[in-house]
């Protein structure tokens, strides 16, 4: 299983990167984790959006713009654009992400995206080619969800947008890698919002994950710091997500 990570940026794109967008291959099929601000764009750096079957399905852990902004964008390419899309594309996510998805595309009736999307609600054992896909619910202020991605014996947990909480623990054990979001430095950050450094190496011990990789990451905070905070309290390997980093599991 292969990670492409197509933005990383918290909150909103930086000068480097996009928002949330991560690719995931394995034995030729692809899925995406999040599709926030300008990952589109980013995203054609890596696949040809215009052959039918590029993507297999788009998996989103809320609907905050920074997360699923683009797949309005990507209604766009596949509705318009002079060539075939294909099969409908699968789009697993919170329970509203269809009208969220309409609202922010300007559309009077959601249906309309059912000419390129299947949208499905998020839970446990989706099959989705070589892939299973599990989710459980985060601590933020919309619908929000972590997930977990197997294929070829492997295993990824994404946190999404989310305050530290027992359930990820349980839910990230034994994971190959840990994509945790590091949005907040220091400790007594408001609760059931974001994690921090700290919180993220503190669930990848607990968890026993084998590599971190610390990733929604906002421009105000010093990325040195996330680190810093992380590897006190997880002694495994750690990374710092970055726009076009590949990471082969």
């Amino acid at each position: 299983m292969r990670l492409t990570v197509i933005g990383c940026a918290g909150s909103f794109p930086s000068a480097d990167s996009p928002a949330s967008c991560y690719l995931i291959e394995h034995d030729g099929q692809r899925i995406l984790l999040d599709l926030g601000n300008g990952a589109l764009g980013a995203l054609q750096r890596h696949m040809d959006l215009t052959w039918p079957g590029a993507l297999d399905a788009v998996i989103l852990s809320h609907c905050h713009v920074d997360h699923c902004v683009d797949v309005a964008s990507l209604y766009v390419q596949r509705h318009y654009a002079p060539t075939t899309s294909g099969a409908l594309l699968r789009i697993l996510g919170p329970s509203d992400a269809r009208g969220r998805i309409a609202a922010i595309y300007g559309m009077n009736d959601p249906a309309m995206l059912d000419a390129e999307f299947s949208f499905e609600p998020l839970g446990s054992a989706h099959s989705i080619g070589p892939f299973i896909i599990d989710a459980v619910p985060a601590a933020h202020p919309v619908e929000s969800y972590s997930i977990r991605v197997s294929a070829g014996g492997s295993s990824l947990v994404y946190s999404g947008d989310t305050g530290p909480t027992q359930s990820l623990v349980d839910f990230s054990a034994g994971a190959d890698l840990a994509l945790y979001e590091a949005s907040f430095v220091g400790e007594g950050n408001p609760p059931d919002l974001h994690m921090s450094g700290a919180d993220a190496g503190r669930i990848a011990s607990a968890a026993q994950v084998r590599t971190l990789v610390l990733t929604h990451r906002v421009g105000w905070n010093d990325d040195a710091i996330a680190l810093r905070e992380a590897a006190s309290h997880y002694d495994g390997p750690i990374l710092l997500a970055s726009a076009g980093q590949v990471i082969d599991l």
